[in-house]
């Protein structure tokens, strides 16, 4: 049967109460859990031991650095500054040996592969990201976005390849490989009640010449080029290399929603290698997850679910009141943390129920989150390390969460951007703006780091004397 990707309400309506009961039902059935290692609480400064003096030190200073908004929100003028000062070498000179490389796995196979050796050696795994997308007015020729196809597809051969990876992982954004213009106007059909079947996307990834209803001649060949690209990688990595097909903004979503879905159609039958991405600060992200369970079972395939907070909070507003249109996030952070910890509860109570066919990264700085995915996983009885539910913290950041989850035997991924200065900068200064939050929450672990950076110092004198 033909299928349509649209939300529908009542049947929306209905998995919400179905799932509802299920895992109500199941709650009873499980055994009470034991109580939660204390090493959850975060508070142990031990977890920084694997790391040097250096590395010490350097994170305090970009974590100082971060600290400060006004830094943080006028860091690419900054870096804009630097760069006329400095030159191009000049600023690579000066960022490599700091904030690139406290974010940044390196710049070729040798230095990323140095990086992962360590990471593989505390027990984690990475998730390599070419930090490549677009956004509205940057779009440019077909040759670049073959270009970055290509980039995708040493991704996942570095990802599959090495002795490192295990369960490997990449992030993926549509918007590398297809032009922003064309995603809103998708979207556009899309909310118009003029969808897609997904069956239709399918036969073209697999070349078929198709028309699509609403796009000119010019626009439909870009999206067959499009979607073809997408199949190449998908074909790469499927039993290979785990695709997290990263969320961008609300006025393309759906159409980034719409081909991962086909995708997943397509390449997720016997487990899940295509997964989408869900922000959890939207107001409709609780209904976006119900909708594509039920796609996913009518459908027939494994779901894959990386979620998310978010990371546009300021522009999505700034747009939303620009347009005239009713803010797309939660008014409060509270809000925004019940959706989160709601949405993850959905997830894994289908996991409880079918692990092989669904599954979660957990991809949160939030401790809190973290320790009721850890009660929860108890609580349902899933295997901590099975393959179904995983957590995600980005390289460089919340190591202490990290490292203490993987010491207690959770697989933990760290979002792992790589590629030269130049590269990686707009990366890195978009980075530090949409999560300056979190930057500025970093309290704790820069007090971590400072217990441990006294306890090497003391150890020192000690052993001079």
């Amino acid at each position: 049967m033909m299928s349509s990707f649209h939300l529908r309400p009542s049947l929306r309506h209905l998995l919400s109460l179905r799932l509802l009961s299920t895992a109500a039902s199941r709650t009873v059935a499980v055994k009470q859990p034991k109580l939660l290692s204390e090493s959850l609480a975060f508070e142990d400064p031990s977890a920084f031991r694997v790391k040097s003096l250096y590395e010490l030190l350097r994170a305090l200073g970009v974590f100082n650095f971060c600290s400060f908004p006004v830094l943080v929100n006028n860091c690419g003028k900054l870096m804009m500054v630097a760069r006329t000062i400095l030159g191009r070498r000049g600023l690579s000179l000066f960022l490599k040996p700091t904030v690139y490389a406290q974010f940044v796995a390196g710049e070729n196979e040798s230095e990323i592969s140095q990086s992962m050796e360590k990471m593989s050696m505390l027990g984690m795994r990475p998730m390599l990201a070419v930090p490549i997308e677009e956004d509205l007015g940057q779009s440019t020729g077909e040759k670049r976005y073959d270009d970055n196809m290509e980039a995708m597809l040493e991704c996942v051969r570095m990802s599959h390849s090495n002795a490192w990876s295990k369960d490997p992982m990449m992030q993926l954004k549509v918007t590398a490989l297809l032009r922003p213009e064309l995603c809103v106007k998708l979207t556009t059909l899309i909310t118009q009640q003029q969808p897609y079947d997904l069956d239709l996307l399918i036969r073209a990834m697999d070349g078929e010449p198709i028309t699509f209803s609403g796009l000119d001649e010019r626009e439909a060949a870009h999206f067959l080029c499009g979607l073809q690209r997408l199949n190449k990688i998908a074909e790469a990595s499927v039993n290979k290399v785990r695709v997290l097909v990263d969320a961008e903004y609300t006025y393309m979503n759906p159409a980034l929603s719409l081909v991962t879905m086909a995708m997943m159609k397509k390449f997720n039958k016997d487990g899940a290698w295509i997964w989408n991405t869900y922000q959890c600060y939207l107001k409709e992200s609780r209904s976006l997850l119900l909708e594509a369970l039920r796609l996913s079972n009518s459908e027939g395939f494994c779901l894959g679910v990386k979620l998310v907070r978010g990371a546009y909070m300021d522009k999505e507003r700034m747009l939303a009141e620009k347009e005239g249109c009713p803010d797309p996030i939660h008014q409060c952070w509270e809000d925004t943390n019940d959706s989160y910890n709601g949405c993850m509860n959905v997830i894994l109570d289908v996991i409880a129920q079918k692990p092989e066919r669904y599954r979660i990264i957990v991809a949160t700085h939030n401790e809190e989150s973290v320790r009721r995915a850890a009660k929860r996983i108890e609580e349902l009885g899933i295997d901590k390390d099975g393959g179904s539910v995983c957590f995600g913290q980005l390289l460089g950041m919340c190591d202490h969460v990290s490292l203490t989850l993987a010491k207690e035997g959770y697989a933990v991924y760290k979002s792992v951007p790589y590629g030269s200065v130049d590269d990686t900068l707009p990366y890195l200064v978009r980075r530090a703006q949409e999560n300056r939050t979190v930057l500025q929450g970093i309290r704790k672990e820069r007090d971590l780091l400072r217990q441990e950076l006294k306890r090497r110092l003391k150890l020192s004198v000690r052993r001079g004397s």
